[in-house]
């Protein structure tokens, strides 16, 4: 591993990913970063590795946390299918059932399932919100109610960004009474162990580090489309998402469940865990084998009208389809987040992997760092 010196612990069996994972941080790939894996219930790999800056003074550590961008999203739909599972939410219902103010401007034909698959037609609004805007709960739901549809709804797909968190946290709102952020840490993180937040209280703001961001990456409105017409182009101007607004104690004590998770890798694995376990892991029962198993079943797919690219989604999660599949599984899902973060769930194999960094890199759904030290991991478990 040269230089680099990892920390954690790791079974020996995946000794080629650790490597991997040092090399990213060798070759200046990564500043600090955490790779977690669990094989049936049980983690195999948790580890750390690198600094939290750029000068290399301040080393990570075990409980170092980070915003994980849109692996957030992954999050909100577990809070949404546990609410199924206990048949608080109906996920074929109409979002008016449970949120009546909702129907206006033509959503009535909305559906629960349309927030977890980015079909709802709300990627973005008509009315420009400031990065203040972004943290008032009241104003952002209040504004995508009344929010006329940007295309028919369950009809097609297009990367609800910053909008999903907020249309999936208003439903946890509305039947439970609690925020997401509060649902999250009493009925899924805190049973599971999982070192996470969505709202970040002030004990845990000391261990969150600053993400590291290159100019190129500070703000995603203009990569994917020059037409400002566009949906792709509307969607990332409003709500518009600024890189360097991360750093903030104002986004960082907000709540945006499909952006600004604290977490790590370890926490992440610990929360999907269940996913690949049948619905069961690490002594909770998080939601029945039938829940666990809907997530692999394709709800809708087609090019994505905001990312442009190719989708296949189950609930929520995206699957494990096209031309670089990320296990050699056929029952597997992800998401990922802006820079560079990801979480994957393999149900055949039983697996969870996820990976969190500081350093961000301008892509929006992963790129080579995770991939290369998964696929270590996947060659030696089937050695």
């Amino acid at each position: 591993m040269g230089d680099v010196k990892v920390f954690g612990k790791f079974d020996e069996k995946f000794t080629t990913a650790i490597e991997q994972f040092a090399e990213n941080i060798a070759k200046d790939e990564d500043v600090g970063a955490s790779f977690a894996a669990s094989v049936d219930g049980e983690m195999v790999i948790d580890v750390w590795g690198g600094h939290l800056d750029t000068e290399r003074t301040m080393p990570w550590q075990e409980d170092t946390l980070v915003n994980v961008w849109s692996s957030t999203k992954t999050v909100s739909f577990l809070c949404a299918l546990v609410l199924a599972d206990r048949g608080l939410l109906d996920l074929e219902a109409p979002v008016s059932d449970y949120w009546p103010e909702f129907a206006a401007n033509g959503k009535e034909g909305v559906l629960v399932w349309h927030f977890l698959d980015h079909a709802a037609g709300l990627s973005g609004l008509d009315v420009s919100v400031s990065q203040d805007d972004q943290y008032d709960w009241e104003k952002m739901t209040s504004l995508l109610a009344a929010q006329k549809p940007w295309w028919e709804p369950g009809k097609a797909v297009g990367y609800h960004a910053l909008t999903q968190g907020y249309l999936i946290g208003e439903l946890v709102r509305r039947t439970t009474g609690k925020t997401l952020g509060e649902f999250t840490r009493e009925e899924i993180a805190g049973p599971l162990g999982a070192d996470f937040h969505i709202g970040a209280p002030d004990d845990v703001l000391p261990r969150i580090c600053d993400l590291i961001i290159a100019p190129e990456t500070t703000s995603n409105n203009d990569q994917l489309d020059d037409d400002p017409e566009s949906i792709a182009r509307k969607t990332f101007s409003s709500p518009r998402a600024q890189a360097e607004a991360c750093n903030t104690l104002a986004w960082r004590k907000a709540e945006i469940p499909a952006a600004n998770g604290q977490g790590n890798a370890r926490s992440l694995v610990r929360l999907q865990t269940p996913l690949a376990c049948d619905g069961s892991a690490f002594g909770v029962d998080l939601v029945s084998k039938k829940t666990a198993a809907a997530i692999m079943k394709e709800r809708i797919s087609g090019t994505d009208l905001v990312l442009k690219m190719p989708v296949v989604f189950g609930l929520g999660f995206a699957l494990n389809r096209g031309p670089l599949p990320l296990t050699p599984n056929p029952n597997s899902c992800f998401w990922a987040g802006w820079g560079g973060s990801n979480v994957v769930i393999d149900q055949d194999a039983r697996v969870v992997t996820a990976y969190a960094m500081n350093r961000m890199f301008p892509s929006l759904i992963g790129d080579t760092r995770s991939f290369l030290i998964r696929q270590k991991f996947y060659e030696s478990l089937a050695a």
